[in-house]
């Protein structure tokens, strides 16, 4: 842990988050292209959560919503949890000053974002996609997305390095949670 932030805030694995940092520089295009295109994990997060009400209307029972749709309500509400712990605890500050400011960077927001509603999207789809073609092409196409954002953050240098991995290690293991849980009800 070292003083190498704006404002000589700390930094953890300092060392290697500055060699990154130094290495890509800062480009704040990406950055907002990046910020911008974070709005497209929250609209598949409306999608579903009118897809459940919309279910829960018609079958007049909050129970009768598909199984796979209440868990992953569930599995939202635990991601913003975790996101609003590290806004409160606060473990780096970002390595660029944003309007002026010093705000929490670890783990990256967009990437657990990103690295947790999108593959639960694609796990969502697989199941209502008939076409095994059209599964492909839209996982694949989600993938793509997947990674042009967590790499396009880690690029923009708005986020330490230890920042990226921390969201994607943190969305790994959400995940993860997830797809036992949702097997646990298929077997």
């Amino acid at each position: 842990v070292q003083a190498s932030g704006p404002q000589e805030s700390t930094v953890g694995l300092a060392t290697i988050n500055q060699f990154v940092h130094n290495l890509t520089g800062v480009h704040m295009p990406l950055y907002t292209i990046t910020d911008w295109l974070g709005l497209v994990p929250l609209m598949f997060v409306m999608g579903f959560g009118t897809l459940g009400l919309v279910q829960w209307i018609k079958r007049k029972n909050l129970l009768k919503v598909d199984y796979s749709i209440l868990v992953l309500g569930e599995f939202y509400i635990v991601v913003m949890a975790a996101y609003i712990l590290f806004e409160v605890f606060v473990v780096n500050y970002r390595p660029v000053l944003i309007n002026g400011s010093l705000e929490a960077s670890y783990p990256s927001s967009t990437t657990m974002l990103v690295m947790c509603v999108m593959p639960t999207v694609i796990m969502q789809l697989n199941t209502r996609i008939k076409s095994d073609v059209l599964k492909r092409c839209v996982s694949s196409a989600i993938t793509i997305f997947v990674v042009f954002m967590v790499i396009g953050r880690l690029v923009s240098g708005v986020h330490w390095f230890s920042d990226i991995v921390g969201g994607a290690l943190l969305s790994a293991g959400l995940v993860l949670m997830y797809r036992a849980i949702i097997n646990l009800k298929v077997r």
